[in-house]
């Protein structure tokens, strides 16, 4: 016994074993520390081992020559590398505190290195050195941003590590003397601003750490204690985002923010496995794999995305890119946007942006590896999304849909939650609609960061007198939601689903009372699938002597025109009916919001509001209702 204590001690003190364990939110284990022995020991042996080994690479050639999808996909890369290959080199130029090529050059050296793995092509490899040369002797990666920072690093490190036998040793020392100088020694730098990320549970947490992991990796030789303190510090630190996930993979942050945070926590797993044979728990903690499904039930049949908080509702060949990891993992092909990787540049797969430009899916820093993910996949299962769905966690997310042969292709999303959550806004009980692929009911969605950070603009600040929610995309008055007395949402307000119900006739209940500061008894909104064509609305109150009125609001950008009753709304060629169903003495009308109140709010074309308002004598009844179906009867 005493020889075994002694010799724990010696591989103690001598760093050779583990350090300390410790257990994520979870418990599932998360090996919080690690010594440089422990990474020297279980290091690959051979390059690349970051993503792609030498195993995978032999699997990615194979599927070239025989899987159309990948064959593809790499054809369409191989064309991208080559317009890269004649680009001018990446300048550092700044917008606002913002370094936006920071992205730009993590998909330039990942899609040129993956495509000169296949090709070896030799004006391909000149130009990964010239890349990393230009990147590599900035004089910073933008560090009062650290997310540029991550991204720079993730692309150096994959490149220095899939061209390791090729590529010049000057260069591949440069290289890493600038992940080392410029990425990792600056993250410690706890003083600097913005450097929350550090403990911090948003996206930014997941993605810093996961760049500072990938660079430990790639300068391992060099500097191995440096390199174990760093991955030590991700794995006992990435816990605060994984827990974001849990119970069922809904993401607080919304479907942006979702791609970003996720695409390096899936990264950051599948780096430390290739490379240490273990992602030390990352993928097994609750909700993380699930998240997948929740990021295709926030999809509607349009290829919109339910686009709360900070977030666009373009559809985006990042999803489709981060979403073959998780098929690669899982064997679900449920999760392949096949369309996607059969033509990425297809004009169909191009949404109309803010300005009715056409946004390509193809933008985005993953694409070279998707192709090693999409090589991996099996293809094993396919498994149908509930038509029903209740995702539970901070921002509970309910869906409701038709079956994929329905024509009608009706889609409802609603959320709870509050609008303190990272990215948040006062959009508690908002909903989007679809019916014949078109959408009535929308959300506002993100609106550009730089022209407010540039007028100084408290765009971060989430206190309720804040400036924050003076903006339509920010505040009640620019969602589908219920306003009480014309007020602000209470933002520490927080709405929970108090039933949920599937089956054929699926309905839910979420209870909208403690956003409204106490001016009325109680709200909660109903929403009932009546059939294929139809959706149910009912806004049911109880007020108080402080309630003076209750609006109903639907956002939309269809033409409106009031009737008896109700209103048609017409967008694409299709119709929808508005009818207003149990209330009495009521207001109906449409506010025009093109051009939207604030000169600095989002513009969207043809932007309104439709009301149903209940005030004065309605409300002398303590209990009444707002009841609306949206149909195409």
């Amino acid at each position: 016994m005493f020889k075994i204590k002694t010799l724990l001690l010696t591989l103690f003190i001598a760093g050779n074993a583990l350090n300390s364990f410790g257990q994520n939110h979870m418990g599932v284990l998360i090996k919080q520390q690690l010594s440089a022995s422990y990474i020297k020991q279980h290091l690959a042996r051979q390059h690349p081992r970051l993503i792609l080994t030498p195993l995978i690479e032999k699997q990615l050639l194979q599927k070239i020559k025989t899987d159309t999808l990948v064959k593809n996909y790499y054809a369409f890369l191989e064309k991208e590398a080559f317009k890269i290959s004649e680009k001018p080199l990446i300048k550092k130029e700044l917008v606002g505190f913002r370094f936006p090529n920071a992205r730009e050059s993590l998909r330039r050296l990942a899609t040129l290195s993956i495509v000169y793995r296949v090709s070896k092509n030799p004006k391909l490899l000149n130009r990964i050195n010239d890349e990393l040369i230009n990147i590599s002797t900035f004089d910073d990666w933008n560090p009062q941003h650290f997310l540029n920072v991550a991204q720079v690093a993730l692309g150096v490190s994959l490149a220095i590590d899939w061209n390791a036998d090729a590529l010049p040793k000057e260069t591949i020392n440069l290289a890493k003397k600038a992940l080392i100088e410029k990425a990792i020694i600056p993250s410690y730098d706890t003083t600097a601003v913005r450097m929350g990320w550090i403990s911090g549970n948003n996206n930014w947490n997941a993605v810093c750490h996961g760049g500072m992991a990938a660079a430990s990796l790639a300068i391992v030789d060099i500097n191995p204690e440096l390199a174990a303190k760093t991955i030590s510090r991700a794995l006992e630190k990435l816990p605060n985002s994984l827990k974001e996930y849990a119970p069922q993979g809904v993401h607080p942050e919304g479907p942006f923010y979702w791609r970003f945070g996720t695409s390096y926590t899936a990264i950051t797993s599948n780096l430390l496995t290739t490379a240490l044979g273990s992602d030390f728990g990352i993928s097994k903690s609750q909700g993380f794999m699930q998240t997948a499904d929740y990021r295709l039930q926030i999809t509607g049949p349009s290829g919109l995305c339910f686009n709360y908080a900070d977030s666009d509702g373009k559809t985006d060949g990042e999803a489709s890119t981060l979403l073959a990891w998780f098929a690669a993992q899982t064997g679900n092909c449920t999760y392949i946007n096949k369309q996607f990787f059969q033509n990425p540049l297809d004009p169909d797969l191009m949404i109309p942006g803010d300005e009715d430009a056409l946004i390509p899916q193809n933008e985005g820093r993953l694409a070279g590896l998707a192709l090693i993910w999409l090589a991996q996949c099996s293809f094993e299962k396919t498994a149908d999304l509930p038509l029903a769905w209740y995702g539970k966690g901070e921002i509970p997310i309910v869906v409701f849909r038709s079956e994929k042969e329905a024509l009608e292709n009706f889609y409802l999303a609603t959320k709870g939650g509050s609008g303190l959550v990272s990215h948040g806004n006062m959009d508690a009980g908002t909903f989007v609609f679809e019916l014949n692929r078109v959408r009535w009911a929308i959300d506002p969605g993100n609106q550009s960061y730089f022209p407010l950070n540039k007028i100084g603009f408290q765009l971060a600040n989430s206190k309720q007198d804040s400036e924050r929610w003076t903006l339509l995309t920010k505040s009640n008055f620019g969602h589908s939601t219920v306003t009480v007395n014309d007020n602000l949402f209470n933002v520490k307000g927080n709405v929970g689903v108090i039933d949920f119900k599937g089956g054929l006739v699926p309905e839910t209940t979420l209870d909208l009372t403690d956003l409204y500061s106490g001016n009325v008894k109680s709200v909660t909104r109903r929403f009932l699938k009546e059939n294929n064509h139809s959706l149910i609305v009912e806004d049911r109150f109880e007020t108080n002597s402080a309630t003076k009125k209750i609006t109903w609001q639907m956002m939309t950008t269809a033409d409106v025109t009031l009737v008896k009753n109700g209103a048609i709304l017409k967008k694409d060629g299709k119709i929808l009916n508005l009818a207003v169903l149990s209330t009495t003495n009521f207001e109906l009308k449409v506010i025009a919001l093109d051009p939207p109140p604030l000169s600095i709010d989002k513009r969207i074309k043809n932007l309104k509001r439709i009301e149903i308002s209940v005030s004065g004598d309605a409300l002398k009844e303590k209990k009444g209702s707002i009841k609306v179906r949206l149909s195409d009867l």
